[in-house]
């Protein structure tokens, strides 16, 4: 074999050699084999609650466990033609089983990746929501490029989003916006998104050209379920009601509909103002109040980053996790992973892929570390 498809072959057994470690294979497939048992049972569905979580728990590991089985599968019968095709010299054979090969390597890397969103709650949806920092219109408008960069992101991977809140900016751009991204992983791909994001251009709102550094702030949290009991006091609360702004038609000025809730002993704020309806708003505002408290509570079990609010506080220096450059030079480079890309354009249009990956590997191995140490 050409010393590409070699390498090839050997990137796919090292991805196997790792998702057969993560999934711990023989508890996986033992486990798999007693809930494929426990979801014959005809008595199951007595206790909808329990049937949901043991075909929820089946589900992820036959799609873990059968995934490797057919990548392993699909390896060995490439590796099988390309012999004997080489043996036959039919080098359309050979040409084809490269082929699929080499596309096999990029589907072992995705596989392998995935297997990494196994946190608490990285299966669910997730609310995301951007905040511009100081700079007026200039950071309004990086507010907005930085959410329509998100937004492309979820069309592009077939997720659904619904927007929840949006300020509009004074001349241009937002002051903030949530949407509630859908979709499998939708939170386990984006966690590593939170943090202050910089921007370095030349404004189109200066008329002498100059170079302007904007920055904006991105919260993301898991959609929760009602089976998980977060606890919030009425005592804790301050609601307050106002007219909604933004996109929505006319009837959205009309009436105090919009709902913010403020949590007093972290600060936490949400707002909504999707729904016509007052009541409909606040049920929402709840559900994204619970989602920011359980998330907080779950970077604190992780020993994450800082508290969710902690990047809020002051959207500047120092406190960024990625630089998009536009002049004088074109540059997209994340802080943490050093991840960086002169296609700037493409990033500001979704292709963030690769900055996903590269902070959830480094998320895990800081775990693994952090594990080991202890």
């Amino acid at each position: 074999m050409r010393a590409e498809i070699e390498a090839a072959a050997e990137a796919i057994r090292e991805s196997l050699a790792l998702l057969r470690r993560h999934l711990d294979w023989e508890n996986a497939v033992r486990r798999l084999d007693e809930l494929n048992a426990i979801s014959e049972d005809p008595n199951l569905w007595n206790d909808a609650d329990r049937a949901q979580k043991v075909m929820r728990e089946r589900t992820q590991l036959d799609v873990a466990v059968n995934g490797y089985r057919a990548l392993e599968r699909e390896l060995n019968d490439s590796i099988e033609l390309i012999e004997m095709g080489e043996a036959e010299e039919d080098q359309t054979v050979v040409t084809d089983a490269e082929n699929v090969l080499l596309a096999l390597k990029d589907k072992a890397a995705k596989l392998e990746l995935e297997s990494l969103l196994s946190g608490e709650a990285d299966a669910n949806d997730c609310f995301l929501e951007v905040n511009a920092g100081a700079g007026g219109t200039e950071a309004q408008d990086w507010a907005e490029m930085l959410l329509r960069m998100y937004l492309r992101w979820a069309e592009q991977h077939g997720y659904k989003t619904e927007w929840l809140e949006e300020s509009a900016g004074e001349e241009a751009g937002i002051k903030s916006a949530t949407v509630q991204i859908k979709g499998h992983n939708a939170y386990g791909w984006l966690k590593t998104e939170a943090g202050v994001h910089r921007l370095v251009r030349i404004s189109p709102y200066d008329s002498q050209a100059r170079r302007h550094t904007s920055f904006a702030s991105v919260a993301v949290s898991p959609v929760i379920d009602d089976k998980i009991d977060v606890e919030i006091l009425d005592k804790d609360l301050r609601i307050d009601t106002y007219r909604a702004s933004g996109a929505g038609g006319q009837h959205i000025n009309k009436t105090d509909s919009a709902v913010r809730i403020t949590h007093i002993p972290t600060n936490i704020v949400v707002q909504c103002q999707q729904e016509r309806s007052q009541h409909k708003n606040r049920a929402k505002a709840f559900d994204m109040l619970r989602a920011r408290l359980y998330e907080a509570e779950l970077k604190k079990r992780e020993d994450a980053a800082a508290a969710l609010e902690a990047t809020k506080s002051d959207i500047g220096w120092g406190h960024q996790i990625r630089s998009y450059v536009l002049q004088p030079y074109q540059m997209v480079k994340d802080l943490r992973t050093g991840v960086e890309t002169s296609q700037s354009g493409s990033v500001l249009d979704g292709d963030i892929d690769e900055f996903l990956a590269a902070a959830l590997a480094q998320r895990i191995k800081g775990q693994g570390d952090s594990e080991a140490a202890d």
